[in-house]
């Protein structure tokens, strides 16, 4: 493959990110490609210093302009490399399986200080999220790092040699790369005093400011910051007195980013893909760049695997989406058939009743269109063998939106959604198109809605949530010929995934009515449900077993009386079969009975299946109406459970264990296919399960495949964005500014992060790119954890402990182990003091690992066995300790007259933990503290609101002795809510209601407002996502919660200094706030 240069001639380099110039001013450090590039600051030749083919990232220069620390991923995850400003051989400096970043070198060079979530300090009162980075610091040479600061601490810069230093901050949940914002989220610029341990706010706003540098001198600061409503610029302000900032910079449209500064007093950042110095006094002056680099293109063989798909009609294929394409393989054989090949993704295929034909959507004209792929030559048996695919879009592109389609059974309709809310139908042989519903049925705009065909291609069976009353929906058919829309349901509950049963005779759909409620908009479990769509049908079920028998026989004599009654009429029409041959031979499809459908009283004629709630994915009845087939979570993944209507004793048919799944009754009811990520077929009646594979390889172009899926993000928000002047962004000149960099992009890590920047221009929250690659990937290193909190200012051999976290391997009892011991071997393998003793652990999870302990007390060492725990276990330990810790402070405080209870997610768990502690262990107490904080969302908002506004009513007696105040199912007592800059969504959402209902004071810090709903779409290639603000809230005033901070009632902070310490001062003040509040009504 001949290699192509870039250089002079060809387009300047763009994309030029985490740039930073050495402390002499004379090199330019800075990343493109996913390489670490030098260039002089004056312009010139950049020269590569890493050709790794891993990820490099963040390089951040020594004081004497020797060495450069970096981030790379060479062994699957961020870690801290350093090497020679002249290139050479990087050195690993760490290995833990946590994301490192460094944040720069130590004045004397001798350390590299970076963030990393590896152990806050085991007094600390912090939440334990992984966004909760800690400072650390480790030698050049590499050995034990130590801990500078228990809380986070971004962009360094050392404002002394004794190790004080100015800081940005990190709040809540924020993506990285917003812009514009201007809420309790947005980072500020600290100083840490080391000697004191003390930390200063020094800016202090609501806004925007981060990325410090000091001046030579000391004197000023110069940072990046959005104030006056702008973009990101360049400002300076004394060090004294931030307050008193300047604008250095007149950059406007896109975001000045990467600052940093030589001892000359020389600044270079990045802007618009391109950098760019400053001199005091002078103005940006752009690097011209000269980039002389072997490139390849990015094209490469890969597997693909498939997560669903569609069976033939005959039952001998399936079709598949995977990585953006079409394929069909045999179910029984291993022959695959690409069928399409284009950057764009192809989804959804769908097959044609005769088999020799497919549809799907594709979004290569810009827009998404269907698309048939037919086989060109009669010889070819079938898709995975044809030789020539004839593919044409069913309707010429004309900028009209067209998605899922469906043939009906007969083949002469095609369904489809238009304009992603309307079920329109094509005649396939005239092309004339119908609308049959004009979109008010549907609010969304996600691409469409669940409907499916009746058997006799004259009803179509849909979801709909035109009852204004959505997310929740509801069951409908529509007439094909008339338009006529029916709904089957109107339970207020949701209603879904409609299913045409007993030949047609009756839908199947599943239903959260009586399941176990869910208090969020999702969880609850399902029944399956079942709406007889005639009389005849519905009598036919409520026959018992003898005179069902009977019906049989009757049934089976009338079928034996038509047949011969057929054949009499085609003896008498025999003269004309000549003449009938034509038509014949042009629709030769077997006529398909109609569907009796009597919608008088057809909401009295709807009947629970199921014996029991749970999670269901789909269910579907007999031709015969005797079985039930549905798809049921039990112990883990989906298997296939059967059971007689007649008879309820549900077994499984096929244990399947898929992590998601679909269940699609082939039209002659003798087949189902079940979908997701382990397919199979299944033949009805004797249950015959075969695996179906669907796997194949293609050629991939990555930099055509990226330009695609900026394609889908760009059209995705303009048609799904919650607000439609896309918060007052011209997107299609936003997008375009942004396109310009793809040439500049081949990995996906910068990929999602321009992604990030461009989805940052709308300000808004639920938005942003990411990429979790790494997490598959076979080289990653995954550090395991004892279930331990360790002393971090221990600086000896081995781990120092300092807690036996409750719950973890070490939580039992016949361990030895005691605070203070040290651990000191890990499989044979001594601890030094020359690693990070931590990641001797690496890769151990879940296996038996000998752990040798010393007591300093004693000098004795002993051995245990035990089973590492990954670091998502430990995670979830430390946060019932952390809410624990809480509680039992708020008892400490109160004096046992509050409880405490921290919702964790706006769901349904975390609700009926909130329900069981305050009517169950704190139902004596006063009042109650209820804490939001970290709290990521999710829909909780209405139930917390009628749970925490009892208001006492009567009370229950029994024989003179009071035993329950009514309303006994809502809490009647005081409460207050405390909350902070990391609630996010409906924990912005849930504390407004809260507040603007009365029900009681908030305490805390400013929650930001980020009070949307959001979809977060998977592209093509499945390791990147992006987030798309679908839902606003709107109040009766017209405006909108999202970008709308909630203030609190009683404004307090937590210290970094004190909360590592464990004093949670926000915790205490909504004790003292509360009691106060209950005392003053005594």
């Amino acid at each position: 493959m001949a290699a192509m240069s870039v250089g002079a001639s060809a387009s300047a380099p763009l994309w030029l990110r985490n740039v930073a110039i050495s402390n002499d001013g004379k090199q330019i450090a800075f990343t493109y490609k996913g390489d670490i590039f030098m260039v002089p600051a004056g312009g010139g030749e950049a020269r590569r210093l890493t050709t790794s083919g891993s990820y490099e990232t963040a390089p951040k220069w020594s004081a004497d302009g020797k060495k450069i620390a970096f981030a790379s991923d060479r062994h699957g995850n961020l870690d801290i490399y350093v090497m020679d400003a002249t290139g050479g051989t990087p050195v690993r400096l760490t290995s833990n399986s946590a994301t490192e970043t460094p944040e720069g070198f130590s004045p004397d060079g001798k350390e590299v200080y970076y963030s990393a979530a590896v152990q806050a300090p085991a007094a600390s009162a912090m939440f334990p999220s992984s966004r909760m980075t800690q400072l650390y610091a480790v030698s050049v040479e590499g050995g034990k790092p130590r801990q500078v600061l228990g809380t986070p601490a971004q962009s360094l810069a050392f404002t002394g040699k004794d190790g004080s230093f100015l800081y940005q901050d990190v709040k809540g949940f924020e993506n990285a790369w917003r812009k514009h914002h201007t809420s309790s989220v947005t980072r500020d610029i600290w100083s840490y005093d080391a000697k004191t341990g003390k930390h200063k706010n020094l800016t202090e706003r609501a806004g925007e400011d981060r990325n410090p540098v000091l001046s030579a001198d000391g004197t000023t600061v110069y940072f990046l910051s959005e104030r006056n409503g702008g973009t990101f610029n360049v400002w300076k302000a004394p060090l004294n007195d931030m307050s008193k900032a300047e604008q250095v910079t007149k950059f406007t449209t896109h975001p000045v980013r990467f600052l940093s500064q030589a001892a000359d007093g020389t600044l270079a950042f990045g802007y618009d893909g391109e950098i760019y110095t400053l001199r005091e006094g002078g103005k940006p002056q752009k690097v011209a760049i000269d980039m002389n680099i072997e490139e390849f293109p990015e094209t490469e063989r890969i597997r693909v695997t498939g997560r669903g798909g569609a069976l033939s009609p005959d039952g001998e294929q399936v079709a598949f989406a995977s990585r953006g394409e079409i394929f069909v393989g045999s179910v029984e054989h291993s022959s695959v058939k690409q069928i399409t090949n284009t950057a764009a993704a192809e989804e959804r295929p769908m097959w044609h009743p005769k088999g020799r034909e497919i549809v799907y959507t594709s979004m290569r004209d810009g827009h998404y269109n269907i698309y048939s792929a037919k086989i060109a030559r009669e010889d070819d048996p079938n898709f995975s063998n044809a030789t020539l695919i004839d593919e044409q879009p069913i309707i010429a592109a004309d900028k009209t939106e067209r998605t899922l389609p469906q043939f009906s059974p007969d083949g002469k309709k095609l369904a489809f959604i238009q304009d992603r809310n309307k079920l329109m139908v094509m005649d396939t042989k005239s092309k004339k198109v119908k609308q049959l519903t004009d979109g008010s049925t549907y609010s969304y705009r996600d691409g469409g809605f669940d409907f499916k065909w009746s058997p006799d291609s004259r009803w179509i069976a849909l979801e709909v949530d035109d009852n204004h009353h959505s997310p929740y929906t509801d069951i409908a058919i529509i007439n094909v010929e008339s338009g006529e829309l029916t709904h089957l349901t109107r339970s207020g509950y949701t209603d879904h995934s409609p299913q045409w049963a007993m030949g047609g005779n009756a839908i199947v759909f599943l239903s959260e009515k009586y399941g176990m409620r869910n208090h969020a908009s999702w969880g609850s479990q399902d029944d399956a449900m079942i709406v007889f769509l005639n009389r005849d049908a519905y009598d036919k079920y409520n026959l018992n077993e003898e005179d069902l028998e009977l019906r049989k026989e009757a049934d089976k004599k009338a079928k034996k009386d038509k047949k011969k009654d057929d054949a009499a009429k085609k003896d008498d029409k025999k003269s004309k079969k000549d003449a009938d041959k034509k038509d014949a031979d042009s629709d030769d499809e077997e006529s398909v009975e109609a569907i009796v459908v009597e919608l008088d009283g057809i909401e009295d004629r709807v009947e629970r299946l199921t014996p029991f709630s749970a999670d269901l994915a789909g269910a579907w009845v007999d031709n015969d109406g005797e079985n039930l087939y549905y798809l049921m979570s039990v112990e883990k993944g989906y298997d296939l459970w059967k059971m007689e209507l007649r008879d309820p004793a549900p077994s499984i048919a096929v244990r399947i264990d898929a992590n998601g799944a679909a269940m699609y009754p082939s039209a002659d009811g003798k087949t189902l296919f079940i979908s997701g990520d382990k397919m199979r077929k299944i033949d009805v009646g004797s249950d015959k399960s075969t695996s179906v594979s669907a796997s194949a390889t293609m050629t991939l172009d990555h930099a055509a495949e990226r330009e695609a899926m900026f394609d889908e993000v760009y059209i995705s928000e303009r048609e799904m964005f919650y607000n439609k002047n896309m918060h007052g962004v011209d997107w299609d000149a936003m997008t375009k500014a942004y396109r310009k960099f793809l040439p500049h992009i081949n990995n996906n890590y910068d990929f999602s992060e321009m992604l990030s920047e461009l989805l940052g221009e709308l300000n808004v929250s639920h938005s942003g790119s990411g990429y979790h690659g790494t997490e598959a990937n076979a080289i990653t290193d995954r550090t395991a954890r004892l279930g331990l909190l360790y002393d971090m200012d221990y600086a000896g051999k081995g781990l120092k402990v300092e807690e036996i976290i409750s719950g973890g391997p070490f939580d039992n009892a016949s361990t030895r182990l005691r605070k203070g011991m040290v651990i000191t071997k890990i499989n044979g393998e001594e601890l030094g003091d020359d690693i990070d003793a931590t990641t001797a652990l690496n890769n151990l999870s879940g296996k038996k690992t000998l752990v040798e302990v010393k007591d300093p007390a004693t000098g004795a060492t002993f051995e245990e066995v035990i089973k590492p725990i990954s670091s998502g276990a430990e995670s979830d330990l430390l946060y019932k300790r952390w809410v624990k810790q809480r509680a039992e402070d708020v008892k400490r405080w109160s004096n046992g007259r509050l409880g405490y209870v921290h919702i964790e997610s706006m769901g349904d768990d975390s609700f009926r933990t909130l329900y069981s502690d305050l009517l169950g262990k704190y139902n004596n107490c006063e009042g109650a503290v209820i804490d939001i904080r970290w709290n990521g969302g999710g829909r909780l908002h209405e139930d917390v609101e009628v749970f925490l506004s009892g208001d006492k009513y009567f009370t229950q007696v029994i024989r003179g002795t009071e035993t329950c105040d009514m309303p006994s199912r809502r809490y009647n007592k005081p409460t207050i809510m405390l909350m902070a800059e990391p609630c996010y969504s409906n924990a912005h959402g849930t504390p407004w209601v809260y507040k603007n209902r009365n029900i009681g004071r908030l305490v805390g810090m400013p929650v930001p407002g980020t009070m949307t709903s959001v979809n977060w779409v998977t592209l093509q290639d499945p390791t990147l996502y992006f987030g798309i603000p679908v839902v606003g809230y709107q109040l009766p005033d017209g405006s909108y919660l999202e970008n709308t901070q909630l203030e609190p009632d009683v404004k307090v902070a937590n210290s970094p200094e004190t909360i590592v310490k464990g004093e949670d001062t926000q915790l205490r003040r909504a004790v003292e706030e509360l009691l106060k509040e209950i005392d003053a009504k005594k």
